[in-house]
């Protein structure tokens, strides 16, 4: 987080200021005060008077400049749907393998130079489950079967990176999404939405994932667990370059929801298809967010210097 304002904080300056009323006395510029003093006496033709104790005055006094270091915390949504999988035009690193990459150097930057600052990362297809720093180097795609997890619901990446971030002390939150698409599914919170949805579109398609078998299947495999409501319903849609209306309300609905509780969404789209980028562009302006598009092989540029460029911030009182 970067302002051009500075004031008190932790990290002292070389710089310094006039004092005002509420500062930190203890910041206090011995030098610039003394000399603020003597420029004062004689101004006033007063420089025989200069003695000790010094008779300084509250309008000598100045005080270092301080910085605060922000603690952030940072929930990185990675898109694991089958698309992530496919290679971009431009070189044969595939879109899933560019983000694993980004998102290590992101770790490793984090912990040696910001320790004060908290990254979380989850995976999302058809729902969502937190991962281990440790195991991004081994993080995969869900293959399209009859799990139905190949599927993308920024629905449910939005709920569980709001769940983590709510147990976090941090003031400043931010998800920051990494997808190469359009949301394709969404969560079905009533009988009564079910009912609308068939009643409009006969031929819609509904799964119930089984966490008890999905997290059974998946802990020992890929080291991950989900967290689904029980009998939690999912709506799947996927129309080629297009989003079912239902599916793109409900996660604008999220987005906005999630923005209210004071958590800051960006979202990066790792695509060469530019079709769908009104829908990410809609989205970053209702929860006055960035929506950035790259090509997969400058991920790893993008993510780090969008860190460095949020990470400090300086308060003027």
């Amino acid at each position: 987080h970067e302002t051009h304002f500075t004031g008190s904080g932790d990290i002292l300056q070389e710089n310094s200021k006039k004092y005002e009323f509420g500062n930190e006395i203890t910041n206090i510029n011995i030098n610039s005060t003394i000399m603020n003093f003597v420029e004062r006496k004689i101004k006033n033709k007063q420089q025989e008077l200069i003695e000790f104790p010094l008779d300084v005055s509250y309008e000598d006094l100045e005080i270092y400049e301080t910085l605060e270091e922000i603690q952030v915390a940072t929930v990185y949504c990675i898109d694991l749907s089958s698309t992530m999988k496919y290679s971009s035009m431009y070189n044969d690193l595939s879109r899933i393998e560019a983000a694993k990459r980004a998102l290590w150097s992101l770790y490793i930057l984090n912990k040696k130079y910001f320790p004060l600052d908290s990254i979380y990362l989850l995976g999302f297809g058809s729902v969502a489950s937190k991962i281990d720093t440790f195991d991004i180097p081994f993080l995969k795609t869900f293959e399209t079967n009859a799990d139905f997890l190949h599927y993308t619901n920024y629905q449910s990446a939005y709920r569980l990176a709001k769940k983590i971030l709510k147990k976090n002390g941090a003031k400043n939150k931010r998800i920051v999404m990494i997808t190469d698409g359009h949301p394709s599914a969404c969560f079905i919170d009533n009988s009564n939405e079910k009912d609308k949805i068939v009643k409009q579109r006969p031929y819609s398609h509904f799964y119930m994932p089984d966490k008890q078998e999905l997290n059974r299947q998946y802990s020992k495999k890929n080291n991950i667990e989900f967290e689904i409501k029980d009998n939690q319903i999912v709506y799947l849609c996927y129309r080629y370059r297009q989003i079912d209306q239902y599916i793109g309300e409900q996660t604008i609905k999220e987005a906005k929801k999630t923005f209210e509780e004071g958590i800051n969404i960006d979202t990066i789209m790792v695509s060469e298809d530019d079709t769908l980028l009104d829908f990410i562009n809609e989205l970053a302006k209702t929860v006055n967010g960035k929506s950035i598009y790259i090509n997969p092989k400058d991920i790893d540029k993008i993510l780090i210097k969008d860190y460095l460029l949020n990470k400090k911030k300086t308060i003027r009182k």
